[in-house]
């Protein structure tokens, strides 16, 4: 079954109308769920909340925690979050990440920003406050909001050695921050997050990629590294990677699906880690397929998310969020209505 919703809110790629969460599930009967005080849990390839089926319709809004940082911006937060409740939306991805720069909740390697923390608490609070859950992501693979870039530099500063982005990879202090965010107390609810159903799941990266090792065992290894931490510190919130939905070497027969390359990942590989809950794809066929035209980029969405709920249900074993789309608003022709 697929549920989708047009954007709520800015993209964190320029220009662009971000879509939102669709649920791909097998099989399910349509059931809307509004008791927020129990945990999203998974069965088979469905996801449930006390035994029933929580179907859903969700959105972007990578600014929640930046935004709330100015507590005289705070109500931008406020709205959107009512507004998309009433729009009948329940869930709300969002980073909880800002390694570096202007109003950065990581200042610096394993120094925190109490003020920043508090804005993530005050959106965890209104999204409860509203029956909206999250999907809240660690860090960024882009070098906004810091990302795997502040990370290596900030190793090449404490005089690491260090040859590019892709060592983000090896052994670092991204577990510090995971331990934070598990064991913190918010301000405004007093609640742990690691006992706060109002957090559906959380998020490893934002686009995992790697250039460095196309034969994807760095990203893989990663992802089995910090999803056996992420999970020996907090067994209640569901856990996704936060990939694209590219096929890699483990089977090569499903690479024709790719958009013309890989980006280091293996959709299959990476999401048959035990402690990988359900998987996500994103899709922008309008810069991965630039050059061809609008059918032929339907064509592939089309293609895009058929096989990979297939090949969640079948193989993985696991629901399927397509987690982002979007349509530029800088191509040719662009309107709303050709975008809808």
């Amino acid at each position: 079954m697929l549920f989708h919703l047009d954007k709520m809110s800015l993209s964190h790629r320029a220009g662009y109308v971000v879509g939102v969460l669709i649920t791909l599930l097998a099989l399910v009967c349509q059931a809307r769920v509004h008791s927020h005080g129990r945990f999203v849990r998974i069965e088979g390839t469905r996801f449930v909340v006390h035994g029933s089926d929580f179907v859903f319709n969700g959105f972007n809004s990578y600014w929640m925690m930046h935004v709330a940082a100015e507590p005289c911006e705070r109500h931008k937060v406020s709205n959107t979050l009512w507004e998309a409740a009433g729009a009948g939306l329940s869930v709300c991805r969002t980073w909880a990440f800002s390694d570096g720069g202007d109003r950065a909740l990581q200042i610096s390697p394993g120094v925190y920003d109490e003020r920043v923390f508090q804005a993530l608490d005050f959106v965890i609070s209104e999204a409860s406050r509203n029956g909206i859950r999250l999907i809240l992501s660690f860090v960024n693979n882009f070098k906004d909001y810091g990302g795997r870039q502040q990370y290596v530099e900030w190793a090449r500063n404490a005089g690491v050695n260090v040859n590019g982005e892709d060592d983000f990879y090896k052994p670092n202090n991204e577990r510090v921050l995971q331990k934070l965010f598990t064991t913190r107390l918010n301000t405004v609810t007093k609640i742990a997050y690691k006992d706060d159903p109002t957090i559906m799941a959380w998020e490893l990266m934002n686009e995992p990629r790697c250039q460095a090792d196309s034969s994807e065992r760095m990203v893989n290894g990663w992802v089995q590294e910090m999803a056996s931490f992420v999970k020996s510190l907090d067994n209640k919130h569901l856990l996704e990677i936060g990939m694209e939905g590219f096929y890699g070497d483990s089977m090569p027969e499903k690479k024709v699906n790719n958009p013309g390359y890989q980006v280091g990942t293996d959709f299959i590989t990476n999401n048959l880690i035990k402690e990988i809950d359900f998987t996500t794809i994103h899709a922008y066929p309008d810069i991965w397929l630039s050059g061809q035209n609008d059918s032929a980029q339907m064509a592939f969405m089309q293609r895009w998310m058929g096989t990979h709920s297939i090949d969640s249900n079948r193989i993985l074993k696991k629901p399927l969020v397509l987690a982002e789309f979007g349509k530029s608003n800088k191509d040719s022709g662009h309107s709303l209505g050709a975008r809808d």
